[in-house]
């Protein structure tokens, strides 16, 4: 049975029957900060991305220098692609390469491909997250939810917070650990605005910092500063 804090923040992103009458979302997005410069990676200009909702499968273009590569998640497993899809590169269990070795200082195509669509996966479909089955979510307090995810679940570490306004029901905050990079990368995410389009609600702008010991987000470093230009509902 869904919390209320659970049940207050599907209805204020438009709605249980929404999310599970649409398949895919498409949105256009920017992302900088010092994550991208830590591993040598160009940081992303109006890349367009489309998911499915229900499961994690997600294509990023671009992903890196190259304009016509697109880099796809496709459960635990990545691959590049070009404008035909046609596959250049794969990669099999992509999380079990991380966070060490050659990783520790610079990540390749697919190893962005893996972890900016796997986060993006995350942020977007949240309000179908809620409703999943795989996922025990608890209501710590009133607004405060702690989801436990599987093992095999693509996503930054197995226990994260997320934050809700009391009365609007809109995300405010979500805080995990990127164990990708090191389990002692504990990261806020901060909700700072929401868009509207045809009556559909999404945060259009995120500041990443550190988490500070009380929880709250630190003022900086800007680990990833994200703004989401443009974002729908399809089934195309």
């Amino acid at each position: 049975m869904l919390s209320i804090t659970a049940q207050k923040a599907i209805t204020a992103y438009g709605g249980k029957e929404l999310w599970q009458n649409h398949k895919y979302i498409e949105a256009e997005v920017s992302a900088h900060g010092l994550a991208f410069t830590l591993k040598r990676r160009p940081v992303f200009e109006h890349a367009i991305i489309k998911m499915d909702i229900a499961k994690p499968f997600c294509k990023l273009t671009p992903i890196g220098k190259n304009k016509n590569i697109t880099g796809v998640l496709d459960g635990n497993d990545v691959r590049l692609v070009d404008e035909n899809e046609k596959i250049i590169e794969e990669r099999k269990n992509a999380r079990s390469f991380f966070p060490f070795g050659r990783r520790l200082f610079y990540w390749d195509d697919l190893d962005m491909a893996y972890f900016a669509n796997y986060a993006f996966w995350n942020y977007f479909t949240l309000p179908n997250l809620l409703l999943s089955e795989n996922i025990k979510w608890i209501e710590k307090t009133e607004g405060v939810l702690e989801a436990t995810f599987p093992p095999d679940f693509p996503t930054h570490n197995k226990i994260q917070e997320f934050i809700f306004d009391k009365e609007t029901g809109l995300l405010k905050q979500h805080n995990y650990t990127v164990d990708i990079i090191s389990t002692l990368a504990k990261a806020a995410n901060v909700v700072i605005e929401h868009g509207k389009t045809n009556n559909l609600i999404y945060p259009t702008k995120r500041l990443v910092t550190p988490k500070g010991k009380s929880g709250k987000a630190l003022g900086g470093p800007i680990l990833i500063d994200i703004t989401v230009h443009s974002f729908k509902l399809t089934n195309e």
